[in-house]
C-alpha cells in the first residue's frame, strides 16, 4: 500500500472537487427551483463531508495502531508529539480528536472540553444556546461541529503532519 498520508490527501481532494462539483450544480439549480431534491442534495453533501472526517479519523487511529504496535493510537501519538515538543500539533490533533468524537457520539464530555476551549479552535462549534451555525442555511445538517471544505482540509493536514512527526521517530512509520 503506498504512504497512508498521501492517499488521505488524494482522497480529500478527489472527494471534496466531487462533492463541490455537485454543490454548484444544485445551488445553480436552486436559484430556478425550491425542490426538497435540491435542498436535499445540499444537506447530502454537507453529511458527506462529516462521514469523510469521521472515517478518515478513525482510519487513521487504526494506521496508529498498526504502525506503532499499540491499542491505543491516538494517546501513544499524543505521547510522542509531547516527547517531540510538538505543542502546535498536539493541540490541533487534541482538538480534532474531541471534534471527531463529538461528531460520532453528541454532547458529553467531548464537547465539553471543545466549548470551554472553543476561542482557540480552528473549527466552529454550536454552542450550548446556539441552534444553527448559520440560519437559514439550507445545506445545513445537525451537528455541533461545524464540517465544511475547510474542515476536512484541516484534518488531513493533521494526519499529515502527526504523521510527519512519527517518521521521525519511528523511521518505519508508514
Amino acid at each position: 500500500m503506498h504512504e497512508f498520508t498521501e492517499l488521505i490527501y488524494r482522497c480529500t481532494n478527489f472527494s471534496l472537487n466531487a462533492l463541490d462539483r455537485i454543490e454548484e450544480e444544485v445551488s445553480k439549480e436552486l436559484e430556478d427551483s425550491g425542490a426538497t431534491t435540491l435542498v436535499k442534495s445540499l444537506q447530502m453533501i454537507s453529511l458527506n463531508k462529516v462521514v469523510l472526517a469521521v472515517g478518515m479519523f478513525s482510519i487513521f487511529e487504526a494506521h496508529l495502531q498498526d504502525q506503532l504496535e499499540c491499542k491505543n493510537g491516538f494517546s501513544e501519538a499524543r505521547r510522542i508529539l509531547d516527547e517531540a515538543n510538538e505543542d502546535e500539533i498536539r493541540d490541533c490533533f487534541n482538538h480534532l480528536t474531541l471534534a471527531i468524537n463529538v461528531l460520532k457520539h453528541g454532547k458529553g464530555r467531548s464537547y465539553n472540553d471543545l466549548v470551554e476551549k472553543s476561542e482557540e479552535l480552528a473549527f466552529r462549534i454550536k454552542m450550548p444556546d446556539e441552534h444553527f451555525f448559520y440560519e437559514g442555511d439550507l445545506s445545513e445538517v445537525s451537528t455541533l461541529i461545524e464540517v465544511d471544505s475547510d474542515f476536512v482540509k484541516l484534518c488531513s493536514k493533521n494526519i499529515e503532519d502527526v504523521s510527519n512527526i512519527l517518521r521521525k521517530t519511528h523511521p518505519y512509520f508508514g
